[in-house]
């Protein structure tokens, strides 16, 4: 699968970007608002509650909130609308390093970065929010559009992320986190669980784009992630071209995936709606076959391999029909014809040899599939594609399953 990155890697330039389009400056009345909303949020207090009325709000340089216990609460996610088309200050539409925080019924559009950060925070509540960039899919979009990191106990839902440029959802090196309900459409990750412990991800739809829900460990960060679970989501048809800027982590996923998981331990696939992905429904990959390897190494404590992945009990159809890259394209051929498709799940093969029993990894780090007649494809990654193999026997196996997740109440 290494090669097979390569032509993901290709960077898709829609449209001309932001910098082509005249803006014009803030009117008085919105001059008046901005400041009139900054003021608030610099004199926030632990209770504050800060409403925002419904109507189009032009800013045009970044908020900051750094209170705890404040919420942020619009009209509805189409009628609070923060706008921050012409942004010429600060790198995110609004940054917030507070805990206790709650945000909802609004949108944030059209920021110059990411759209809404949350940094080193706990008890952190997302609810019908939208994250839009409106210009649809574009390198120059931000990267990350509801974007939580460093964070714990964190609840997002019903909202709605499009046009990142990296990820829609984003959650990074954080503790406890529920994702549900949420829309992730045209952005080059749908949903991302990275280097993040105990998450489950149930009940969205991610569609359109590059890659659906995504589940990965990056090396050299705070810290490993594990114990994910993905349920009842519809990942359907995520076959937009990978539109990440150079370099970004999320350039080598394939245009075409469904779900990713990438180096990630104890992840649970289950009861989902997977459908009509191009490459393939499911992807299982370590970090040898990412695009983002290094010249200066990973720490020496990372762990490249998935392990300890159980998937069962999902509604697959159609996909693996056309897979991004030349290398995937010619193996499907070779192996399934013209009109055929490959599996349902892609694993690019590589396995810690150290820790093998009798050709097999020890049981609780298995890649177990207990899925109907769901086929997989052991592309053989390490030896260049040299013997694929569709032979489910090393994959009959089965997983103690995980917990649900399960947040502190709110006083």
């Amino acid at each position: 699968m290494r090669k097979l990155v390569l032509a993901a890697l290709v960077v898709t330039l829609a449209g001309c970007g932001r910098g082509a389009e005249e803006i014009k400056a803030l009117t008085a009345d919105e001059s008046a608002y901005q400041k009139h909303l900054q003021e608030q949020l610099l004199d926030a207090k632990p209770g504050s509650v800060i409403e925002i009325p419904a109507g189009k709000h032009r800013f045009d340089r970044g908020l900051t909130l750094r209170v705890n216990g404040v919420t942020i609460r619009g009209a509805g996610q189409d009628k609070s609308i923060l706008s921050f088309k012409g942004q010429v200050a600060g790198p995110e539409g609004m940054l917030v390093n507070a805990s206790d925080f709650t945000i909802e019924n609004l949108a944030i559009e059209d920021s110059k970065g990411d759209g809404l950060k949350i940094n080193d925070g706990e008890n952190i509540t997302i609810r019908g929010v939208r994250v839009e960039w409106t210009g649809g899919s574009q390198t120059t979009n931000g990267a990350y559009g509801i974007y939580p990191v460093k964070t714990r106990n964190v609840l997002i839902e019903d909202s709605i992320a499009i046009g990142a440029s990296d990820a829609g959802i984003y959650v990074g090196q954080s503790n406890t986190v529920i994702v549900r309900r949420n829309r992730a459409e045209l952005n080059v990750a749908g949903i991302e669980i990275e280097n993040t412990i105990n998450a489950d991800v149930y009940e969205n739809t991610a569609t359109k784009n590059t890659g659906g829900i995504l589940v990965f460990n990056m090396p050299n960060l705070s810290q490993p992630g594990h114990s994910t679970r993905v349920y009842k989501n519809h990942a359907v048809a995520n076959n937009t071209g990978n539109f990440a800027a150079k370099g970004a982590a999320v350039a080598s996923v394939p245009a075409g995936s469904g779900i990713v998981i990438n180096s990630n331990p104890l992840v649970e696939i289950f009861d989902n709606d997977i459908a009509d992905n191009k490459t393939a429904n499911l992807i299982i990959s370590s970090y040898f076959s990412t695009g983002y390897m290094n010249k200066y190494g990973v720490a020496e404590n990372y762990d490249p391999y998935p392990k300890g992945i159980f998937i069962y009990d999902n509604r697959f159809s159609g996909g693996g029909d056309s897979p991004d890259g030349l290398d995937l394209k010619t193996l499907k051929t070779a192996m399934f014809g013209i009109t055929g498709h490959f599996p349902n799940i892609l694993w690019d093969g590589y396995v810690d040899t150290k820790t093998l029993v009798n050709g097999l990894p020890p049981a609780e780090q298995r890649i177990c599939i207990r899925n109907g007649d769901t086929g997989i494809l052991n592309v053989d990654g390490p030896n260049k594609y040299d013997k694929p193999s569709t032979d489910m026997a090393p994959f009959q196996c089965e997983l103690t399953k995980l917990p649900a997740v399960t947040l502190p109440a709110k006083a």
